[in-house]
């Protein structure tokens, strides 16, 4: 298990009951993505945290496929789900260099508040696109830390090493795009409700 993964386990309660901290955000994003989903739509989300938004989707698509690093963050999600009787959506605990599918297995990736916890964008990207289908979309929300808190590119490694955050990468929204559009896809869709919020982008995979 690595430190990461120890962060998230140890936070998974606190952060199944932390409030929204932008509700009217939370709320569009969420129709913005549905505008993309659709009745018969196979869905993947990579970083689920306690499943909130896999399950939020469950009722506009087929079937959702969601995975998370974080063991007691799966745990807390399948009683979600059981408890709102949610029965088209599969929690496994695992990473996406872990997860194993066919290529272009799904309609619609998500990977929300996820991609700046991950040691390689460029190598996740690349692997959310050889999991859509031609045509399909990927919906991410990212915190483009470079854009406005750069020094946290000296500090986040020693909080890490600490054990008191998780590895968190610092890029800008401008990298984050170049780095969709490298790997083939076309931005469709961008968002930033507030100057230091998360970055929501709807990409397309134009392969």
């Amino acid at each position: 298990m690595d430190r990461s993964e120890k962060f998230w386990d140890r936070m998974a309660e606190r952060y199944s009951k932390r409030a929204i901290s932008d509700v009217a955000a939370y709320e569009r994003k969420l129709q913005v993505t549905r505008e993309y989903l659709r009745p018969e739509m196979e869905v993947f989300e990579f970083g689920c945290g306690t499943g909130s938004i896999a399950i939020a989707h469950a009722p506009y698509v087929r079937h959702i496929q969601a995975i998370d690093v974080s063991s007691n963050m799966i745990e807390i999600a399948r009683r979600k789900a059981d408890a709102g009787k949610v029965g088209n959506v599969r929690f496994e605990r695992s990473t996406l260099a872990e997860f194993r599918v066919p290529d272009q297995r799904f309609d619609a990736v998500l990977g929300l508040n996820v991609l700046h916890l991950l040691a390689d964008r460029d190598e996740a990207i690349a692997r959310v696109r050889a999991m859509l289908k031609p045509g399909g979309v990927f919906v991410t929300s990212t915190a483009c830390l470079g854009d406005s808190l750069k020094f946290l590119q000296v500090i986040a490694p020693i909080g890490r090493f600490l054990g008191l955050i998780p590895l968190v990468k610092v890029f800008s929204s401008r990298e984050l795009e170049h780095s969709l559009t490298a790997a083939g896809f076309e931005i469709v869709h961008q968002w930033q409700p507030a100057k230091y919020a998360a970055v929501f982008i709807v990409a397309k995979n134009a392969g």
